[in-house]
């Protein structure tokens, strides 16, 4: 028996995130294989738009494998063939549903590096305009979040249904006040930063490109980023855990890196000149993540929180920064996580995780369920 709840969130994909119109090619790139049945209903869905589906299939054990030894030669190739096919396309979407998000986590870090320089960067130069990322629930989610399968599967479908065409709307004053601010201060435990923001836009993120979804997104001025910032939730990458990730900023570049795993922080840092700068900074607002989980899609959209992203800057916000990683790394600024201020241009904007300018209140929780 069909799932509503899969057919209804793979209809939502299909008609509003996407807006899949007819005769377009849409690849769909399924990893793992715990969201068999949601991919199915994608398929279902984009032919009932008139559409043609196309399918990647992707195991992490699998591609652990190839990349233990791979060699650049190899993954150019690799690269070559899936950007042919990823330029030929109308619409992206990825579903990820790995039961062990960790399985990359002992390829070698050299090995990781060209991978992501090689493969991701091509393949990814070639993704089309109208695109959608999730993760999907598994087991191994479950049990990471001291969770019944089924209270995960109802939490997640509870987050990505929501009325995203309310959160939308919501955003509107929020973009208008970001693309005239100049200066941004960030304050919180074992934070202090500043920041330019002036001229590069911001662009609302309300269930179009990623689901879950809810945040703003726009970038510093490269080289405007000076003072701390200290991280207060798990961050994880390419398979590794981080805890307590704290950077040190002098005219945009990030000269003190330090973790719980330092070594490898650093190793990613260190991969390309971009890699030491940012190319994101967020605001999250979604009201039904209100705690992290393990999983940087579900955290960089956490009600109250912001994310600073060392590496590559995206295109409708765009820095100028140019790096093979995008690292988006949540601090929340909630009572339960310490608290802390936002300023735009000396004006306190946001403090414990609440908008308290009149016309940014309805960006706060209660307004959004």
């Amino acid at each position: 028996m069909r799932d509503p709840r899969v057919e209804k969130l793979a209809h939502s994909i299909v008609t509003y995130s996407c807006s899949i119109q007819p005769g377009e090619r849409v690849v769909i790139e399924s990893h793992g294989d715990h969201q068999d049945a949601f991919v199915k209903a994608l398929i279902r869905e984009i032919y009932a738009a008139g559409a043609s589906p196309f399918l990647w299939m992707y195991k992490m054990d699998i591609r652990r494998e190839i990349l233990m030894q791979a060699n650049a030669d190899q993954l150019k190739i690799a690269a070559e063939s899936d950007a042919l096919l990823m330029s030929r396309m109308d619409v992206y979407i990825r579903v990820r549903g790995e039961e062990n998000t960790s399985e990359l986590g002992d390829v070698p870090s050299e090995r990781m590096a060209d991978f992501t320089r090689i493969y991701s960067k091509t393949v990814n130069a070639n993704k089309p305009g109208k695109w959608c990322v999730m993760h999907y629930p598994t087991d191994g989610m479950a049990q990471a979040e001291g969770m019944s399968m089924e209270a995960l599967e109802t939490r997640f479908f509870e987050v990505c249904a929501m009325d995203y065409s309310k959160m939308k709307k919501a955003f509107v004053p929020l973009k208008e006040l970001m693309e005239r601010t100049d200066r941004v201060h960030i304050i919180g435990k074992g934070t202090d930063l500043t920041f330019s923001i002036k001229g590069i836009g911001a662009t609302p993120c309300a269930g179009e490109n990623n689901i879950p979804d809810g945040e703003i997104f726009t970038a510093p001025v490269k080289d405007s980023v000076n003072g701390v910032i200290t991280y207060n939730t798990t961050a994880f990458y390419e398979g590794t855990v981080f805890d307590n990730i704290r950077f040190r900023f002098e005219q945009g570049k990030i000269v003190e890196a330090a973790a719980s795993d330092t070594v490898r922080l650093n190793a990613i840092l260190d991969r390309d000149e971009g890699s030491r700068y940012i190319g994101e900074f967020a605001i999250g607002v979604n009201p039904y993540v209100t705690s992290p989980m393990k999983d940087s899609m579900f955290n960089e959209k956490m009600a109250g929180s912001i994310h600073f992203t060392p590496g590559n800057s995206i295109a409708s916000a765009d820095n100028g920064n140019r790096s093979s990683i995008h690292w988006d790394i949540v601090y929340a600024q909630t009572p339960e996580y310490g608290g802390g201020e936002i300023w735009f241009d000396d004006v306190l904007i946001r403090k414990d995780g609440r908008f308290v300018l009149p016309e940014l209140l309805g960006l706060n929780p209660e307004h959004l369920v």
